[in-house]
């Protein structure tokens, strides 16, 4: 059993919307992990302020700060919080310095980590990428059935209150796309993916919301409970670690109709040609430890992230353990 009184020390690099609310729930809410630094590059930002208030080292320098920091050497993970084309320089700087890195851009360095489906998969890792907002949210789903029947071709659909998304979002709007459309069939398991994203400008903000459609080659009924089943697993599974995350109603599998070309959206090598679609509808409610309810966007990913450095720390605390 690990000893949680000896806490791996983290950084975070960024001190926008999302390294802020990953800090707040590493402070109260983690097993393993403590605030080891707090990295941005705007000395006025409220991250930075917060991090100030809480007693939390912190650095407007970059990541030439955080190496500079006396306690720089105690620090084992590293979060980036950044954008995908900040994360390159990022990586190429800490990981020849010994640093573990949880990337939450799309930069997609390292493989990519869903909780709930390929957790253990990557623990030693020296850099693992969180997807997408997203492809968090979605590529569950996209796996739950796939474990089931084959999955010839995911597509998903993620629409996120505008006012959620900030900056760094926005400048990475195709990094997004190619990203989750790639992950869904490397982690989800689809034959093809395809991703879409929608910034809902609607006032007040709306939550999140997620659909997921799956062309499957599953003519029994039998088949189709065990998806319902398999997608009502998932669902539990991903709640454990984000609350706000359900369905918004029961999973839908209809027969496609023989006149529709969905031919045009499978891949070359498919051979099983699909008989059904599956529609599931999500919804992801945020935790507001920091962020707005209607962010949910942002809590699945800052979520998600704590759940892998939090399982990478107590399997480095279990090996230290074990000699």
């Amino acid at each position: 059993m690990s000893d949680t009184s000896i806490r791996t020390k983290v950084a975070i690099i960024g001190s926008g919307n999302i390294g802020t609310d990953l800090m707040i729930k590493v402070m109260r809410h983690s097993r393993f992990l403590e605030m080891g630094a707090m990295v941005g590059i705007d000395p006025d930002s409220d991250g930075l302020a917060r991090a100030a208030r809480l007693n939390v080292p912190l650095t407007h320098e970059g990541v030439e700060g955080l190496v500079a920091m006396p306690g720089f050497d105690d620090i084992d993970i590293v979060f980036d919080a950044t954008s995908a084309k900040a994360h390159q320089h990022n990586h190429a700087r800490l990981a020849p310095l010994g640093k573990r890195l949880i990337d939450l851009t799309p930069a997609a360095i390292g493989p990519f980590v869903v909780p709930a489906v390929n957790l253990t998969q990557h623990l030693d890792a020296v850099n693992v990428n969180m997807v997408t907002c997203g492809g968090q949210a979605t590529i569950p789903i996209v796996s739950a059935v796939s474990r089931i029947v084959p999955v010839a071709y995911a597509e998903i659909v993620a629409s996120i209150a505008s006012k959620s998304a900030g900056p760094g979002t926005r400048a990475n709007i195709d990094e997004f796309t190619e990203t989750t459309a790639h992950a869904i069939e490397a982690v989800g398991g689809a034959e093809r993916g395809k991703a879409v994203i929608i910034l809902n400008p609607a006032e007040p903000p709306l939550i999140m919301r997620d659909t997921v459609f799956c062309l499957v080659n599953a003519p029994d009924g039998d088949s189709h409970a065990r998806i319902r089943a398999s997608v009502a697993k998932m669902v539990e599974d991903v709640a454990a670690y984000v609350p706000g995350y359900r369905l918004k109603q029961e999973v839908q599998v209809d027969p496609i109709p023989p006149d529709q070309p969905v031919h045009t959206l499978l891949s070359p090598q498919n051979v099983a040609f699909p008989t059904h679609r599956v529609s599931v509808f999500l919804e992801v409610e945020g935790a507001a430890h920091y962020l707005p309810a209607y962010a949910g966007n942002l809590d699945i990913m800052t979520s998600a992230g704590l759940q892998v450095a939090e399982r990478i720390a107590q399997n480095t605390q279990q090996k230290e353990n074990a000699r």
